[in-house]
């Protein structure tokens, strides 16, 4: 069974229920019922059209459910819109979808967590994480939204921004979470930066290219995290590099500076440097400080931190660090990290320990005992 495939094809089939008059919650429960057959059936008769298939059998399921509920029973009349047999049509149908779900009656972050749950195909854990929330509250807001959605027409889509917000949250963890959908994103991205002419979209590109183009060096041979002052800048893709930074010059020469925009031009600055030691970490403090004008965002202060650890020495960094909240995802690994440049590896190495019993990420975890490891070793307990 190809679940890459099923995956793929899904925010597809769920746009044609929408566009035949399902509502979203209804739509999303007949295409996973759908999904749950083709996983069954598949391995000992696949269709000879894989996307038909999914249609005519969702379609199905949702009649099926449409006729069992009587306030509902004037979705009958539907039944003659059933899709004739034969090849579904090869229109890609995800980008609407995302503007779909991103419908004026939701909140933004609404908006983004019904996307990401039912298109994007993240877990509620997932992007709980994302939005540093508890899964059960990001659990309830999913389900808030698919009663919100199951009111009301889509025929009004939602606005750029929160299409951004979805696209940049599925890199995000297509880069480094469990489901490989950082590809998916940068494909819908430049669907949208060639339908829309917008600084912020061709920002976020930007920002997409420079770290995908950066991927096959974070991790070495046997899985381990490489951190990137550790990476081989040979294996960096040179020409994702180059077109990021073009489009992002672009962008930014229209003089309409938004987060993306920002954050692709630390990702420019790190791309530029040859080596490590060469970083301009007095811009990229810059920068940041950019993004939190414009954000206020937690992570950014974070990040800030440990660049100003690089610019300005670590007990800087410590400083910046300690105005922050120490419950943020990372921010114990960052403190290890800044103690141990501040040559103190004992505090170090146990921060470094607390860090990977913190981590989510196994990778992460693993990389962060590591590092303690190497503390512990190099300077044994006396």
């Amino acid at each position: 069974m190809d679940e890459a495939l099923l995956r793929s094809l899904t925010p597809s089939v769920l746009a044609v229920l929408v566009r035949r008059g399902a509502d979203f919650a209804a739509a999303e429960d007949a295409v996973q019922e759908a999904l749950v057959e083709a996983v069954r059936g598949w391995p000992a008769d696949p269709p000879r059209d894989a996307k038909g298939w999914l249609v005519t059998v969702a379609w199905r399921k949702f009649l099926d459910a449409a006729r069992a509920d009587t306030a509902r029973r004037r979705r009958e009349d539907l039944v003659d819109e059933e899709p004739a047999p034969g090849p579904a049509p090869a229109a890609d149908d995800t980008l609407q979808l995302y503007f779909l779900c991103a419908h004026p009656s939701l909140t933004p972050s609404s908006a983004v967590a019904l996307t990401l749950r039912a298109v994007g195909g993240l877990t509620t854990r997932q992007i709980a994480r994302a939005y540093l929330v508890p899964e059960a509250t990001m659990a309830q807001r999913i389900s808030r939204a698919k009663r919100t959605v199951s009111t009301v027409r889509f025929d009004r889509p939602g606005d750029v921004a929160t299409v951004l917000r979805v696209l940049y949250l599925v890199f995000n963890e297509g880069y480094s979470g469990d489901v490989d959908l950082a590809a998916e994103a940068i494909r819908l991205t430049r669907q949208l930066a060639a339908a829309i002419d917008h600084p912020e979209v061709a920002g976020l590109l930007a920002l997409m290219l420079l770290h995908h183009a950066r991927r096959a060096a974070r991790t070495a041979p046997d899985g381990s995290l490489v951190p990137l002052a550790e990476q081989d800048r040979g294996r960096w893709d040179t020409e994702a590099i180059a077109e990021g930074v073009t489009v992002l010059q672009k962008a930014l020469a229209r003089d309409r500076l938004g987060e993306y925009q920002a954050q692709a031009a630390v990702a420019a600055l790190h791309a530029d440097a040859p080596t490590a030691g060469e970083t301009d970490w007095v811009q990229i403090v810059e920068w940041y400080d950019e993004l939190i004008r414009l954000t206020d965002s937690p992570v950014a202060r974070l990040n800030r931190a440990v660049a100003v650890g690089e610019a300005d020495g670590p007990r800087a960094g410590l400083a910046a660090l300690a105005e922050l909240d120490a419950g943020l995802p990372r921010h114990t690994a960052v403190a290890a990290y800044l103690h141990e440049r501040d040559g103190d590896p004992k505090t170090a190495a146990r921060l470094y320990a607390e860090a990977a019993r913190k981590a989510h990420d196994l990778a992460e975890r693993d990389h962060l005992t590591r590092q303690a490891a190497r503390l512990n070793s190099s300077h044994p307990r006396q």
